[in-house]
């Protein structure tokens, strides 16, 4: 099974402007499709903007609605899937969510931030209550999460029980929290012997200042690529062959005593 090139979109859009952001998303696309990925994952909340306050609501669509219909054309104009973040609306609930779509521009899943991180995204948004949401995609399992949900080693390890090959993850880290892509990341990769992508947003937005420092990390604990501090495509490979061999060489998923950690749960 040959690797999934994976591209990562650094980058915060045009906060503000659906419209924008989807005309930034459509020229990242024709790049990464170019350079022969398979995959293009954005940042949180990358639609919108994430430092929108009042226009939470104004912005929040149904993961049916029209940008969703829009990122699935750009999906199947360039033949590549493509994960981005958005405000979902649902009835009178809004959730900080993740949406992918397949290269054909069909909806492969939609995830909700299950940890909601300080007293912007819990004024506006509602939990979700999934912590495993996959999807298959060239032969790998495919699961996703946002931003916080990551740092909870609970979360990442119920991913790898329930068989995550490569685990996306739209994020807005802001500064100065960079030891999370730059230790905490590849950490999470190795100890749940997975893939991990994790696409930040850059630059200052209101009173945020986002760190930047999107990676590919892989089951070694090596990071396969990782961008700066300002607006980037980068790309990797996710070898489906190495990872295999690494799980063989790292057998901690084999090697758990579930029956000494209950008290976790």
């Amino acid at each position: 099974m040959p690797p999934l090139r994976t591209a990562l979109l650094q980058s915060s859009g045009r906060p503000g402007s659906v419209a924008d952001s989807l005309a930034v998303l459509d020229e990242a696309a024709a790049r990464a499709s170019a350079a022969g990925a398979g995959l293009l994952v954005c940042p949180e909340m990358f639609l919108t903007g994430y430092a929108i306050g009042d226009d939470v609501p104004r912005l929040a669509e149904p993961a049916g609605g029209p940008a969703a219909r829009s990122v699935a054309g750009i999906a199947a104009r360039h033949g590549l899937a493509v994960l981005y973040g958005y405000p979902e609306r649902d009835g009178e609930l809004i959730y900080n969510a993740a949406q992918l779509i397949g290269p054909g521009g069909a909806r492969l899943a939609n995830y909700r931030k299950t940890h909601l991180f300080g007293p912007f995204e819990t004024a506006w948004f509602t939990p979700g209550e999934r912590t495993v949401v996959q999807a298959d995609l060239a032969g790998l399992r495919l699961g996703i999460m946002i931003c916080y949900d990551v740092e909870f080693p609970e979360n990442v390890r119920a991913h790898a029980l329930a068989g995550t090959d490569l685990l996306l993850v739209p994020t807005a880290l802001m500064r100065p929290f960079e030891f999370v892509p730059e230790s905490v990341v590849p950490v999470r990769a190795f100890e749940n012997q997975m893939y991990v992508a994790y696409a930040n947003r850059t630059g200052r937005e209101g009173a945020f200042e986002f760190a930047g420092l999107s990676c590919l990390a892989g089951p070694d604990g090596a990071t396969r690529v990782r961008a700066g501090r300002g607006a980037e495509l980068v790309i990797g490979d996710v070898d489906p062959v190495f990872l295999g061999e690494s799980r063989e060489a790292n057998p901690y998923l084999k090697d758990r005593r579930p029956g000494l950690y209950a008290s976790l749960a």
